[in-house]
């Protein structure tokens, strides 16, 4: 026997169909209510009237028996909704449970409550229809006027959702902020803020124009009236605020770039495990050579394990990819002291294992607090510098995937993006000539505040790195057994590593060259040709015509755009590892021009010179135009734009023609000795220089300005004066001192 005078059905798990009274059942094929149980029996009343009495064992033993009304099980109040009810609306569906509850139980509370019945409510002397007769009189006298059909219609939804089931749901009709607006006018104006999310700001006013026009192109002129201008700015805001559709353009871009949630968290668990890498103007202005005066450009590379700034390269606008190939030697070698830097800087005196990550890797001795980390996956933008074959070459060489991120997704980096933000509010605000994040924060003269070179204002930054980033408190750092106390990239690095293990990983002079931009073409008589500069030596004579052993049949050259005066070719050499070797094949003119410059001097002289001669010649010309250039902008009489070049160059020169100043010094470079045959032909390249249009080279601290016009070249007769020897940093000789 079932509770409350119910029986299970025969064969079914517990909690399944009840059989008790006022259930409808399916016996025999046809529709039966309950309406009686006793004992082992049942009393049946079909549709027609017609009664049945039969043992419930025959019941169930049907083979089409079926419970039909089957009671609700058991469900906990929603109480969450009931709080967002109005409290009268509330209070009243708790008043109707209590009046069910009596006409059911006899009790207010239920039946587990104590005390007897009321008489008119007592199941033992009064029917259940009685009893709801009794309760709608009661209430109809107590100012609520209640038909017995209601009662026993609030029985059922009792039964079937609970005290929710009560609720007068007037009051739980969902609510929109759109309230009743023409859904075509709603339609019609969120197509237009969709389209005009890559536009710039505008007004409400415009949006209201577009919207009229778009119901005009749709519907017909004034089929549909648009709201009152306050209406309508109210529609505006319920559709567009919290999604991204209003707001400055910035704003509106990075809502669209950013992927649909849910948002999945980053999580890496070893250093270089993931390295985000990106670039950007930094705010503020350097003096560059000659006193222009211009904003640099910032690369860094971060440590997404330990948020540790691995690398960071400051240069003039136009970072190029052998920048960036720069900031992975960077990561594999340690920063080395600086003279001036305070000894606490020395990675001795950091939070680091120092004495066993020291016998691991003897270059760490008088390195500077800031980690060595080897990075396994890079994750770049969409940006040339960082998609460039040379790069991903270079990183492929060194065993790093790169993984790029989607097209204008800022957040898809949004670790390294921060970084630059704390960069901003940490260091560069409070830099001599800080130009705000807009010129609407930017001071009166804030170019003529600039005090600092690129490379001083480098040396500051590096600085700042190992004592500013590297020892403060993260707070997205924690350590597992230390869940409340942030850690400092170094804490968290030192942490880590002693966990994941550190194996140094020494760059030579084979692996700086392999980090450079690549080319691959042919060898012919007259050398190697790039971009209108003729590179030539006599180690390319048994090559000159002939194909490579690669599958192409080219070779394969390497360059540095900071420095274009000479490349790599790989040639074959028996006895090395692999059969092949680096050779440095110098630029033809390089006794020409003795001031530094860059390739981007270069990309200005050609497109200011045009081509009157054959291929030779106009390399030519261009090489005086180079010099000519190079000389004006020393001398301080060229144009803002020459100023602009030539300072661009001679700053990428000092920071270092390879890899920039990593390791604060400057070795010479050798220069060729006089008479020596270069280019292996039997000449004397002193001879050939003068003979090329008795043309000299100037010292660094002579000003051709000085006392001869603009272009001026010295005459045959005219003794030549010494050759400039031009100092720049020699990576090849750094990676044998470490």
């Amino acid at each position: 026997m079932g509770a409350g005078g119910g029986v299970k059905a025969h064969g079914e798990v517990p909690g399944g169909p009840v059989v008790e009274l006022g259930c409808r059942v399916r016996f025999e094929g046809r529709i039966w209510t309950v309406a009686a149980l006793t004992g082992g029996q049942v009393r049946l009343v079909a549709e027609n009237g017609e009664v049945m009495a039969l043992l419930l064992s025959l019941l169930f033993a049907d083979a089409g028996f079926e419970v039909l009304d089957v009671p609700g099980a058991f469900r906990v109040p929603p109480l969450g909704l009931l709080e967002s009810l109005p409290e009268a609306v509330r209070e009243r569906a708790l008043a109707w449970e209590r009046h069910v509850r009596e006409v059911e139980t006899g009790r207010p509370g239920g039946g587990g409550c104590a005390g007897g019945p009321r008489a008119e409510y007592d199941p033992g002397t009064r029917t259940l229809a009685q009893r709801e007769e009794a309760k709608a009189a009661e209430l109809s006298a107590a100012g609520m006027p209640t038909s017995v059909v209601t009662v026993r219609r609030m029985r059922a939804r009792y039964r079937r959702e609970g005290v929710w089931g009560l609720v007068d749901h007037r009051a739980t009709r969902p609510r929109t902020a759109l309230g009743r607006a023409d859904e075509r006018v709603v339609a019609a104006l969120r197509e237009v803020l969709v389209a005009g999310r890559e536009r710039s700001s505008g007004t409400l006013g415009r949006l209201r124009v577009y919207t009229e026009r778009l119901l005009a192109e749709q519907y017909g002129e004034g089929v549909v009236p648009l709201p009152s201008s306050a209406a309508f700015n109210r529609l505006v805001h319920a559709l567009a605020d919290g999604r991204g559709l209003l707001g400055s353009a910035r704003q509106r871009r990075w809502r669209t770039a950013r992927p649909a949630p849910p948002f999945v968290p980053t999580t890496v668990m070893a250093p270089g495990e993931l390295v985000m890498m990106d670039s950007t103007v930094l705010d503020a202005f350097v003096v560059l050579d000659d006193g222009v005066v211009e904003r640099p450009e910032l690369t860094i590379a971060l440590d997404v394990a330990t948020r540790s700034i691995c690398a960071a390269v400051l240069r003039a606008k136009g970072t190029r990819s052998v920048d960036a190939a720069q900031l992975l030697a960077q990561m594999m070698v340690p920063a080395p002291m600086r003279p001036g830097w305070a000894e606490a800087l020395a990675m001795e005196h950091a939070v680091v294992p120092y004495e066993r990550l020291l016998s691991v890797d003897a270059r760490l001795e008088g390195a500077a607090a800031r980690p060595v980390i080897i990075p396994q996956t890079i994750v770049v933008d969409q940006g040339k510098v960082f998609v460039s074959s040379s790069f991903i070459a270079a990183c492929g060489s060194l065993g790093v995937s790169v993984q790029p991120a989607p097209p204008g997704n800022g957040p898809a980096k949004g670790h390294v993006e921060r970084a630059f933000s704390s960069i901003n509010t940490l260091f560069v605000q409070h830099v001599a000539a800080y130009t705000g994040s807009d010129t609407g924060e930017r001071g009166k003269d804030a170019e003529g505040e600039a005090v600092w070179t690129l490379a001083q204002l480098d040396d500051l930054l590096q600085e700042w790195i190992i004592c500013g980033w590297q020892e403060r408190e993260h707070d997205g750092l924690r350590h597992p057994m230390m869940p409340r106390r942030a850690l400092s990239p170094n804490e968290m690095w030192a942490a880590l590593v002693a966990v994941c293990g550190y194996v140094p990983v020494p760059l030579g002079r084979e692996d700086y060259i392999e980090l450079m931009p690549v080319k691959r073409q042919k060898i012919n008589d007259y050398g190697i040709r790039i971009d209108y500069r003729t590179y030539d030596h006599k180690v390319l004579n048994p090559y000159r015509g002939e194909c490579s052993p690669a599958a192409d049949g080219l070779w394969e050259i390497h360059y540095n755009p900071h420095a274009p005066g000479q490349v790599w070719v790989r040639l074959p050499k028996p006895g090395q590892p692999r059969g092949y070797g680096w050779e440095e094949v110098p630029w033809i003119h390089h006794t020409l021009v003795s001031a530094p410059f860059t390739d981007f001097t270069w990309q200005h002289v050609k497109r200011t010179v045009a081509r009157r001669a054959d291929r030779a010649q106009h390399e030519h010309d261009l090489a005086l135009a180079l010099r000519e250039l190079l000389e004006r902008a020393a001398a301080g009489h060229g144009t803002r734009r020459e100023k602009v070049v030539a300072a661009r160059a001679r700053t990428a020169a000092t920071d270092g023609a390879v890899w920039g100043i990593l390791y604060g010094q400057q070795p010479e470079a050798e220069a060729d000795e006089p008479g020596e045959d270069v280019f292996g032909d039997g000449a004397d390249d002193e001879e050939l220089l003068s003979n090329d249009d008795a043309l000299s080279v100037w010292p660094a601290e002579h000003t051709a300005m000085s006392d001869s016009p603009a272009g001026a070249v010295q005459e045959a007769d005219v003794p030549a004066p010494r050759r400039c020897q031009v100092t720049v940093y020699d990576p090849f000789e750094e990676s044998l001192r470490w």
